[in-house]
């Protein structure tokens, strides 16, 4: 088994080869284009590592590794278009580059080639493989109505936030994880024990990426600081700075999570403002501190070499502590 940088180099020439110059030009250049934008391309990565860690040889995953990554991008267009967004990894978003039609069609057209990629396993590994991916295709659409649904209410509750991002982000990183382990051919336990990992990874990851989304630094970061706070999203921040704000705190912030002004500069430094009066901003940091050492905890149960744990709880340390 091979560290982190390995496997990313791997993916990095893998996405490199993907043919994908075909006709009509407008349907497949975005494809090339979110896929050429790079990013950690953490999913992937995880599953060549989760292939390697049951010992198969990473190769035999790339497939499987590509289609999750090929599903990823293909989300992430379409949430840039529902979100607006301007940019992404630090470059135009599909939908600005071309136009709101071409990303939705890119994008469906991304959804179909990553079943595809699928095809390549034979007939027991492949029906394991499809499964777990649509029930986890579906599971993300489940989370993104509810993120949609949560930006016009008033009454979100930490237990639905989580729910929320636990379907629209975790469940893939834990899916990636688990399709390593199918390609692997390794035990139930070991395949479920690894797809545990993965989902409290995927929650730490993704309470990483709001707080991130409102504390980053726009250099690194990659997309728009604070487009949370402008989008008045109910992220874990804003749901933990409710808890604990005073009935002034919690009026402010009420009322800048009613409004969109033309200039946000001020919405925004205000906001973060009371995240950290509050120490909802504390708050976030320690859950994900928490989730992350959860799914170490899930190590134990793996039937893996010890010097194969601590590679991955270096991961999940190294991801607890990303700036980007």
């Amino acid at each position: 088994m091979q560290g982190i940088t390995f496997y990313q180099d791997i993916i990095s020439s893998h996405f490199k080869t993907l043919a994908l110059d075909k006709e009509p030009l407008n349907l497949y250049n975005p494809i090339e284009y979110i896929l050429s934008l790079g990013g950690k391309r953490l999913r992937p990565v995880l599953t060549l590592m989760a292939t390697e860690v049951f010992d198969a040889d990473y190769k035999k995953a790339l497939d499987a590794a590509t289609a999750v990554e090929v599903f990823h991008n293909f989300s992430l267009i379409h949430d840039d278009i529902m979100d607006d967004a301007p940019l992404r990894r630090g470059s135009e978003t599909v939908h600005e580059k071309w136009n709101i039609n071409t990303g939705i069609l890119s994008g469906d057209a991304m959804l179909i080639l990553a079943y595809q990629y699928f095809e390549s396993y034979e007939p027991a590994i492949f029906s394991q493989l499809a499964k777990l991916f649509s029930k986890t295709a579906l599971e993300v659409c489940e989370g993104q109505q509810y993120d949609v649904d949560f930006e016009t209410r008033d009454d979100v509750t930490i237990a639905e936030y989580l729910k929320m991002i636990e379907y629209k982000t975790a469940v893939l990183v834990g899916a990636a994880m688990k399709m390593g382990a199918i390609v692997a051919q390794t035990s139930q336990e070991n395949a479920n024990a690894i797809y545990d990992f993965g989902l409290n990874l995927g929650l730490a990851f993704q309470l990483q990426d709001d707080y991130l989304d409102a504390f980053g630094d726009p250099e690194t970061f990659g997309k728009q600081v604070g487009g949370d706070i402008i989008e008045n999203k109910k992220t874990y921040l804003y749901l933990k700075a409710m808890e604990f704000a005073n009935a002034d705190e919690k009026e402010q912030l009420h009322h800048l999570f009613s409004i969109q002004p033309n200039d946000n500069t001020d919405k925004i430094n205000s906001v973060k403002e009371i995240f950290n009066q509050t120490g909802a901003s504390e708050a976030t940091q320690k859950a994900i501190e928490n989730y992350t050492f959860k799914a170490l905890e899930t190590l134990e149960k793996m039937n893996i070499t010890t010097d194969k744990k601590a590679i991955l709880k270096a991961f999940g340390e190294k991801l607890m502590n990303r700036k980007v």
